[in-house]
């Protein structure tokens, strides 16, 4: 009797082991998982930010033109007018 006590005390004790190892396992995947996702949402806002930023150089770019066309017409009216 006091065999398959102890026997019964020891395979409650792998069993509450092995659960502690499993959940750890899951702990620590779903903690790379969240990690994995956050790089993914960081490259991702990187990509958009770099993006927004290349567009505003061009919309800058075409602006400076467009002012220096309409400073260079105002030159040559003011040249013509004197």
């Amino acid at each position: 009797m006091n065999k398959t006590l102890l026997t019964l005390a020891f395979v409650a004790t792998l069993t509450m082991i092995s659960c502690k190892q499993e959940t750890k396992d899951q702990v620590g995947e779903a903690t790379d998982a969240v990690g994995t996702e956050m790089g993914e949402a960081v490259d991702t806002a990187a990509v958009k930010m770099n993006a927004a930023i290349d567009s505003t150089k061009v919309k800058m770019g075409e602006t400076m033109e467009k002012g220096a066309e309409k400073m260079g017409e105002a030159g040559e009216k003011m040249k013509e007018d004197d």
